[in-house]
């Protein structure tokens, strides 16, 4: 039996950019063809983006999608094109969900059939069970140059004895998988396991095909790949990066399926140039630097993808926002990132000058706005509402509505997008103040515990060979700097103890009494945990984050801000 020629198109699509999407994935197409590929397989939803959420509620929305399949379709010749799209229709007013998560199999200038999603997510940052309706009935297999191929989609590979199976059964040789897998620490090695199962139960190779880029709050990795029926990678894409990757695969010797939709198409003529292909087998990123190219890539396809170019940052002194400044710089290049520091009478003279040494180590644009004359003209304002009354924080959060307000002014003048440095461990307790450091658009290190904030610093600098990230700021204790000698942890745990606890409340979702057993300090839990629910409020309110870890602030976590449970 020859082998199949299949470029998996690991492609950074756009919601709702039909007609930018259709020019991508054509170009795409025309790569493949010239590599002499038989099957050329897109990602899921590739027509319309990923994920495209309530855009599916709109009837005139779902016909454009459809439309624009049909136009691609008619560019595709003998090279097979799989591209998911939404099939179906929906109503606004209908509230029966009538549109379907498919995959369209082209060829000829036409298409030869659809296959619909079976298995549809509704758990973590999924809602698929709100737009979509299931595939029901036996899932087709189409024969392309003599091999039955079956098509799944992205979940209904995590099922055991799913889809998959059933292909294997009714005679499919080869599986093409189509996903927008979305990116967290540690899952591509996940996916790698689950595909390695689903051979085990079939004993047939898959195509495991991802999209790439930022889309709101999510991360798509890409890290397509190909695995061989005795379930050893073939091929592996790089993460976070574009690319079509070409692999010649033998299929599964099988009885052939009489009931194969049977596409016909020219016989098989390699290019002799380009007869043999050299699989290509990039390596998972280690950690620290997996975590980096995705907030880089959230961060850049942020602003890109919204029509911005520029990035304001208000840069303390302090670890955090000189890692999100440090992300900023290569993610757009120095010459779009703009930093500010914004001293009052209590910022230290060294904050000052590692500020503005970051902002020199990376060549960014850098001015210094003195808060102190507002900071005076507010208290004075307030005096007579206040008098009698000892300072407390409300004196001290002004500092950072100042703070915000100014940013905000050079945002709205220069069109410069706005950085908000808060972590996730400050983002669990509370320790942000709405309207000052929360002021902003997108939170580059939303889901970052601050532990991980130091290990990035430190890595950036080793792997730069170089000190990006003053050893100074590296190394002083954590302040937010609102009153003399302030530090976090006057009123905190030390780090290392505090984010292994909010992993516990907030990533296992682990209550006082088990935390207690578990052997935490009970007083410690109870004031935590407190600090976390009282929170809430404040989350709900503040800017979107790339999401990448097991569960994120936002659509990942869904906690109620009238929250009366007791978790004792």
């Amino acid at each position: 039996m020859d082998s199949l020629r299949i470029a998996a198109c690991q492609l950074n699509l756009h919601v709702g950019d039909l007609n930018g999407n259709k020019e991508k994935i054509i170009a795409a197409y025309r790569q493949a063809e010239s590599a002499s590929a038989d099957i050329a397989i897109f990602p899921e939803l590739a027509v319309c983006g990923y994920p495209p959420e309530d855009l599916l509620l709109k009837s005139a929305f779902v016909e454009e999608v459809q439309k624009t399949l049909e136009t691609i379709s008619r560019e595709v010749n003998s090279c097979v094109a799989v591209i998911g799209f939404v099939s179906g229709e929906e109503a606004a007013a209908d509230p029966i969900r009538r549109t379907s998560n498919s995959a369209a199999i082209c060829a000829n200038g036409r298409i030869y059939g659809v296959y619909d999603k079976r298995a549809l997510p509704d758990y973590g940052v999924f809602d698929e069970e709100r737009y979509f309706s299931p595939g029901k009935g036996k899932a087709p297999i189409f024969k392309i140059h003599g091999v039955n191929v079956g098509i799944t989609i992205c979940e209904d590979l995590w099922l055991p004895n799913g889809v998959v199976n059933e292909l294997a059964t009714n005679g499919a040789q080869l599986v093409l998988n189509l996903n927008a897998s979305p990116y967290e620490q540690g899952k591509i090695q996940t996916r790698l396991e689950v595909l390695q199962q689903r051979i085990e139960e079939s004993q047939i190779p898959i195509v495991y095909v991802n999209q790439v880029g930022g889309q709101d709050e999510l991360i798509f990795d890409g890290g397509s790949m190909v695995i061989g029926a005795d379930g050893n990678v073939l091929s592996r894409a790089p993460q976070f990066e574009e690319t079509i990757m070409i692999t010649d695969l033998e299929p599964t010797i099988k009885t052939s399926d009489e009931a194969a939709i049977k596409i016909p198409l020219d016989a098989k003529e390699y290019d002799p140039v380009q007869g043999q292909v050299e699989h290509t087998r990039f390596q998972p990123l280690e950690p620290l630097a997996e975590v980096w190219k995705a907030l880089c890539l959230a961060t850049s396809d942020y602003l890109r993808k919204n029509n911005f170019t520029d990035v304001v940052i208000g840069l303390s002194g302090g670890i955090d926002s000189a890692i999100v400044a440090t992300i900023a710089a290569d993610a757009l290049g120095p010459d779009h990132v703009h930093t500010v520091a914004l001293p009052s009478r209590f910022s230290s003279t060294h904050s000052i000058e590692d500020a503005a040494l970051l902002a020199a180590n990376l060549g960014c644009d850098h001015r210094v706005i003195p808060i102190e004359q507002t900071h005076e003209a507010l208290l004075s304002t307030l005096s007579e509402s206040f008098i009698g009354l000892p300072e407390d924080t409300t004196e001290e959060n002004l500092q950072s509505r100042i703070r915000g307000t100014l940013l905000m002014a050079l945002s709205n003048k220069f069109s410069w997008l706005v950085l908000t440095t808060g972590n996730k461990s400050e983002l669990a307790v509370g320790y942000s103040t709405l309207y000052g450091d929360t002021a902003g658009a997108f939170a580059v290190i939303k889901d970052l515990w601050k532990t991980q904030v130091y290990d990035l610093a430190r890595w950036k600098n080793s792997t730069a060979g170089k000190e990006v990230i003053p050893t100074s700021i590296i190394e002083k204790p954590p302040s937010a700097e609102l009153r003399p000698d302030q530090l976090d942890e006057d009123s905190l745990p030390p780090y290392e103890v505090l984010d292994k606890l909010l992993q516990d409340i907030i990533e296992k979702d682990k209550v006082i009494n088990q935390l207690i057993q578990e052997g935490y300090d009970p007083d410690m839990v109870k004031h935590i945990a407190r600090l976390v629910d009282l929170a809430e409020y404040k989350r709900r309110q503040s800017p979107i984050g790339p999401k990448v870890s097991p569960k994120a602030f936002g659509r990942d976590r869904r906690i109620p801000i009238i929250n009366a449970y007791n978790q004792n």
